[in-house]
């Protein structure tokens, strides 16, 4: 057992002062946001109880789900008895933990006196029943997906592993530690209620372009809202048309580039591609007017204007992640129409050869658990609150809210290691990616939130007018790869699928393993996740899916082949960066990329930052900072 180290009572004690500081200021900032939140969730659960009385056949359904709850109870401690007095008896839980659950996979759980054991299934039938009361009644599906968002969070959240009395590990190691993993854990609760947020990893590990973001090129073109980097050849020739790459400007570029051995950037300039990477600016409070106009002028149009000077080359392939595998939609709709709006510099034919969309969404009727609680009373609030006064949605609200679509891992699953046991994160470079957050201009955000993910007008024909252009997504006729992800919660691949029922063009369908993110930074050799390819398109993702063929390895190998096919000749690699017309302007990752949300802004409406982000809204549950501090820039 180790000795229990000596305890700075006075320290622990001016800790505790000022989170309870930190706590009251951040109620007394944002206690109009919070109240909102706690109408929204009482509103949302009375109406469901008001149904659910008034109607006799509902309430028979809730009673034959408690009469069954009760026996699952009598029968969970009819065995745990058994388990404890007879140990020759073969012993069958009465409910198990989903195959991808963590929480509860430790020996501890399931070791004599079997009391954690009884908790555990106990929680688990509750749960059950609280989701069966919900799917089983008639109520709009709106309203159920709404419950079910809020249920899962308070599930979730009383989960027994998050607690030291029913968490047998955390029990284990302060027994262990004399209790020293107790106050450690202590220790770690109250610094993250002063920085205002979780620690998920260390964030002093990483840093862009000094272990992260190193795939060597330069920044050969910059404005007010992107940096254009272009990567430096490794192969003595290469594909004569270049790759643009458009990512989401919610978090930084680098989830594409983040160490050699998983970066995207690097693989695609060592097999031959002269790559750009698009840059984006963390936009400040000031930069709240620009629009979803400006992105599409100023990113995806310009970057492609450059990368045809710099490359000589007429054309180029593009491929967009997640939003920016949208707004490369929409440019490529623009570009498509015969009467586009674009005037002057802006006028060009279209540059895009094939176009790939990676975990994209163009048709918002299903965007999984990120859609739930969003609704046209909770955008007109943001409309008319504080967002366009402050300028930005803050990254680090978004953080929390995305957070909360996987909570058992994103917050408990830290919760549990930080404060009950103590321990400090280990280092991860995704993670760090994670916390490293972008912020998103007011206007621009307001309307992707309405007219594309609530109204979801970008997916009907002439239903949105973009860049002076009615918007149609059928006029997109170069071939297409739409690449989905089988557990990605961000971007559902049923979601995903649709763009290839949307475009006119010739277009094939991948689905790689894992999710949102991991799924993204899948190197050939890691050889983890496999993904399909070759299912039958025109009938839905389900029948594409039961039709496909499965693959070891990564779907970079084969969109990798498949690109180089339409890609033209092979050329001798260029000796330097740049051009005349585009010089140099400084070595990758650049400038924008290191800009960081430094900037909390409070606000008299706490809803708006803790209740929506750029692909979903929050819940109750948040753990945020509102201090307040000076901008800097």
């Amino acid at each position: 057992m180790e000795k229990l180290a000596q305890v700075d009572f006075q320290e622990l004690a001016d800790g505790i002062t000022k989170a309870s500081q930190k706590i009251i200021q951040n109620y007394l900032e944002n206690r109009s946001g919070y109240h909102h939140d706690n109408r929204d969730i009482a509103q949302a659960y009375s109406q469901f109880g008001t149904k659910l009385m008034a109607s006799p056949k509902e309430m028979e359904k809730v009673q034959l789900l408690y009469q069954s709850f009760l026996t699952s109870q009598q029968e969970l401690w009819k065995r745990i008895s058994e388990r404890q007095f007879d140990k020759t008896k073969e012993y069958t839980p009465v409910i198990k933990p989903a195959d991808n659950d963590k929480r509860f996979r430790a020996p501890e759980w399931d070791e004599a006196p079997y009391y954690f054991d009884f908790v555990k299934q106990s929680y688990l039938l509750v749960s059950s029943l609280m989701k069966g009361i919900i799917e089983t009644s008639e109520i709009d599906e709106k309203s159920k997906k709404k419950l079910n968002f809020y249920s899962q969070q308070y599930i979730d959240a009383l989960s027994p592993s998050n607690f030291v009395a029913t968490n047998p590990e955390a029990i284990k190691l302060a027994q262990q530690t004399n209790g020293q993993s107790l106050i450690d854990g202590f220790k770690n609760l109250l610094a993250d209620i002063e920085k205002g947020g979780i620690t998920q990893t260390d964030m002093t590990a990483f840093e862009p372009g000094r272990n992260i973001a190193l795939t060597p090129g330069a920044v050969v073109f910059e404005n007010e809202l992107i940096q254009l980097i272009q990567y430096s050849p490794t192969t003595k020739t290469v594909s004569e048309i270049p790759l643009v790459i458009i990512p989401p400007w919610i978090n930084k570029y680098y989830i594409l580039d983040l160490r050699p051995e998983n970066s995207l950037a690097k693989f695609m300039v060592d097999q031959g591609f002269t790559t750009y990477m698009i840059s984006w600016k963390n936009p400040t409070p000031d930069m709240g007017h620009i629009t979803f106009d400006d992105y599409v002028v100023k990113g995806a149009l310009k970057a492609f204007e450059v990368a045809q000077s710099v490359s000589k080359s007429k054309k180029v392939n593009a491929l967009g992640y997640c939003l920016g595998g949208t707004l490369l939609s929409t440019a490529l709709a623009i570009l498509s129409s015969e009467k586009n709006g674009l005037t002057g510099a802006d006028k060009q034919e279209n540059p895009v050869a094939t176009a790939t969309f990676l975990a994209t969404m163009i048709d918002f009727s299903d965007v999984g658990p990120m859609g739930d609680v969003i609704d046209n009373a909770l955008v007109k609030k943001l409309e008319r609150g504080e967002l366009l006064k402050q300028g930005v949605m803050t990254g680090h609200d978004m953080e929390k809210a995305f957070n909360l679509i996987r909570a058992n891992d994103l917050v408990w699953s830290f919760v549990v290691n930080n404060y009950l046991k103590g321990k400090t994160p280990a280092t991860f470079d995704i993670l760090y990616w994670t916390n490293d957050n972008t912020n998103l201009p007011a206007k621009m955000y307001l309307y992707y939130l309405r007219y594309m993910v609530l109204e979801n007008k970008l997916s009907r024909k002439n239903a949105l007018r973009i860049c002076d252009t009615p918007i149609d997504i059928g006029k997109i006729k170069i071939p297409v790869t739409v690449i989905g992800l089988s557990e990605d919660h961000i971007s559902p691949p049923q979601t995903t699928f649709t763009t290839t029922e949307l475009v006119s063009g010739p277009v094939e369908f991948i689905l790689g393993g894992s999710g949102h993110v991991m799924g993204v930074a899948n190197p050939p050799s890691k050889k983890k996740y496999g993904y399909y390819m070759n299912g039958k398109l025109e009938n839905g993702y389900d029948a594409w899916k039961e039709s496909a063929e499965f693959k070891e390895g990564s779907w970079w190998t084969l969109w990798t082949e498949r690109l180089k096919k339409t890609s033209g000749k092979q050329i001798p690699a260029t000796k330097s960066l740049g051009s005349t017309k585009y010089k140099v302007i400084e070595p990758a990752p650049g400038r924008y990329v290191k800009e960081k949300c430094i900037t909390h802004i409070s606000s008299s409406d706490g809803h708006t930052n803790g209740h929506a982000n750029g692909h979903t809204n929050g819940a109750a549950i948040k753990v945020k900072d509102q201090k307040k501090k000076a901008n800097k820039k």
